[in-house]
């Protein structure tokens, strides 16, 4: 009988996901740096900077408000359950939380005009809101869809399905004779007292 998982020598078929993804971040950044050499043949190495340094500054506030509005909230929630009472108000839907205004935030932070207006559009209340319905229910999909079990077990079936290269072929002997156990200890020992 051998040890170890069988290795596949078929070849693993990457997903969609894995392919398109790079080709897609490498495009954006094609069309960010093609839209600011737009800018700059207009207006000038000056106005670049300007909308890159006002992108910075407009990102950071944004983040800023939208992080002491969630601390506020959180703040108020755990009043509330101290003093044993339930949280005041209906529970926001998706989209109206923090998360979509921070990430509106940190595209304005990065450096691009493609990226300034994508978040812009997230600045605005019914586009935030649909997104937020739309992400959730992919959300909610994706994990009806997936396997129950714990983080382990995902990571135990990684480690069967993708092995490591580690594996040791060998055989396992039993011997039917019972287990070798020890001669009783008759030498002295100390009491265990302090």
């Amino acid at each position: 009988m051998t040890t170890g998982v069988p290795t596949s020598t078929a070849p693993r078929r990457r997903s969609p996901a894995r392919t398109l993804l790079p080709l897609a971040v490498a495009a954006w950044l094609v069309l960010e740096i093609w839209l600011l050499g737009l800018v700059a043949d207009a207006g000038g190495a000056l106005a670049v900077t300007a909308l890159l340094a006002a992108g910075l500054v407009l990102g950071v506030i944004v983040i800023k408000r939208a992080g002491r509005r969630a601390f506020r909230s959180l703040t108020d929630t755990f009043q509330q359950a101290q003093q044993g009472r339930p949280p005041a108000g209906p529970r926001p839907g998706p989209g109206s939380g923090n998360g979509m205004t921070m990430l509106a935030g940190l595209l304005l932070i990065v450096p691009g005009l493609l990226s300034d207006l994508v978040a812009l559009l997230l600045l605005v209340p019914p586009v935030r809101a649909w997104i937020g319905r739309r992400t959730a229910r992919t959300l909610e999909r994706r994990m009806a869809a997936a396997q129950s079990g714990s983080f382990a077990d995902a990571f135990q079936q990684a480690r069967i399905h993708y092995p490591d290269g580690k594996v040791v072929q060998g055989e396992v002997i039993r011997e039917d004779r019972p287990p070798h156990r020890p001669e009783p200890d008759t030498g002295y020992r100390p009491p265990l007292a302090p």
